[in-house]
């Protein structure tokens, strides 16, 4: 019998002030059984970074051609396609090729500084992609975060990123690997 996702809410309030972005938004996430608390709660900050009315998650994890977030416009085109993680090559190609702007979002800086040497050739040519790491200070701390219910709140400054709940506090940065051509 396969495992079921894990339903998770939350109640975030972003103050952004690099994009002038204040805004409430209430988030249902699916925690694939493979997906660990860390993964799911950079997801959240992820969605964060970007947020917007039309941003939403995907089936995720345990989907070969969706990415774990986009943002689509009225006729269906992919406006905007986020991952996590260190997708291979093949799987950044094809999604520079269907959206307008692709955003990889990295962490465990060991392991993805290993992934970003081996990759970053084969990526250079793809002018509508970014790649950003995601450093938090305390990785641990995102993961006591994580809870099916949860009260978040995030501010966002100068790449910099505060998010809290009722007990615990953590900052991020947000390094820039590669940014797009324009």
């Amino acid at each position: 019998m396969a495992l079921k996702a894990t339903i998770c809410k939350a109640e975030l309030q972003i103050t952004d002030l690099d994009r002038d972005y204040y805004q409430a938004h209430s988030l249902t996430i699916a925690q694939h059984p493979s997906e660990t608390d860390e993964r799911m709660m950079l997801r959240i900050l992820a969605f964060t970074l970007n947020a917007s009315e039309a941003l939403s998650y995907t089936r995720g994890i345990s989907t070969d051609d969706e990415p774990d977030i986009w943002e689509k416009n009225l006729s269906g085109e992919i406006e905007l396609w986020i991952d996590l993680g260190q997708p291979d090559d093949k799987r950044v190609r094809k999604a520079c090729g269907r959206a307008h702007e692709v955003i990889i979002y990295t962490y465990k800086e060991r392991s993805a500084g290993i992934w970003w040497n081996q990759v970053q050739d084969k990526l250079a040519r793809f002018h509508n992609l970014s790649v950003i790491h995601l450093q938090a200070a305390e990785p641990d701390t995102l993961e006591q975060m994580s809870r099916r219910n949860m009260q978040l709140q995030c501010t966002i400054q100068d790449g910099t990123v505060w998010l809290s709940d009722e007990t615990h506090n953590i900052e991020v940065q947000t390094m820039a690997w590669k940014s797009p051509v324009r």
